[in-house]
């Protein structure tokens, strides 16, 4: 079987990269409301917000406008049950990653459990994506580039964590959205690195139901951002509104 080579639309590679950074800042201002939390709802709702907009946002809209910017020679589509799945895996585990973290007491145990956590949540939700396609190849991986893209994701997660518990104000802020943008970039561009697309002959079941979209990455990343801005503009009128209450 010949080998299939990856091009990529860097204004799309550059695009997805800004919806990291995007999500994950929109993410850690909500995360400050964690462990401000008076009640366990509270707690609970900002924990939800911070997860949907890092898992929803920086991670999976990252990989999926990353996705479409990678072009390998063949027609593909998604299955709509594993993007589903996917989409709630990135949630499930920013939420608990962010959950582990902010907790009131600061401890380096649970500073690398919410690392490792949330790092393993973004290789799984990118492989998970991988196995989402629906293309006449087969794809085979460098198992020891695929152990490297879990690595980053865990070591940036984990630095990205701690910034955000340990660091205030916007600059902060921002330097440790960057840093989470860097994991998930990071992660998902080695991850595809470390796959190999083989020509192969008929089109897999499901190919036609499958989920399309070959000029959707502008848009999808243009409705995320818009998205997430509102979220972050809602985050940052709530902090205003409780240091007005605090004086």
């Amino acid at each position: 079987m010949q080998d299939m080579q990856q091009h990529y639309n860097y204004l799309l590679v550059g695009l997805s990269y800004v919806v990291a950074v995007l999500g994950s800042f929109t993410a850690l201002q909500f995360a400050l409301g964690i462990p401000l939390a008076r009640t366990p709802g509270q707690r609970w709702g900002s924990i939800l917000a911070a997860g949907t907009a890092m898992g929803g946002g920086a991670i999976w809209a990252m990989h999926f406008v990353a996705m479409l910017a990678c072009s390998m020679g063949a027609q593909a589509t998604y299955d709509v049950v594993l993007t589903a799945i996917s989409v709630l895996l990135a949630v499930v585990v920013s939420s608990l990653g962010l959950a582990i973290a902010g907790s009131l007491v600061f401890r380096w145990s649970n500073l690398l459990a919410a690392g490792t956590v949330m790092g393993l949540g973004v290789a799984g939700m990118h492989y998970l994506g991988m196995a989402a396609m629906l293309m006449s190849t087969q794809v085979t991986y460098d198992m020891r580039l695929v152990a490297l893209s879990v690595v980053i994701a865990i070591v940036a997660s984990m630095a990205a964590l701690w910034l955000a518990f340990n660091l205030r104000g916007r600059l902060q802020m921002l330097g440790s959205a960057l840093v989470m943008g860097i994991a998930v970039c990071g992660m998902h561009y080695t991850g595809m690195a470390a796959a190999t697309f083989n020509q192969g002959g008929t089109l897999p079941a499901g190919f036609e139901q499958g989920v399309r979209g070959d000029h959707l990455g502008g848009v999808i990343a243009i409705i995320v951002m818009a998205m997430l801005v509102l979220a972050l503009g809602i985050s940052i009128v709530r902090q205003y509104r409780r240091s007005v209450l605090s004086i």
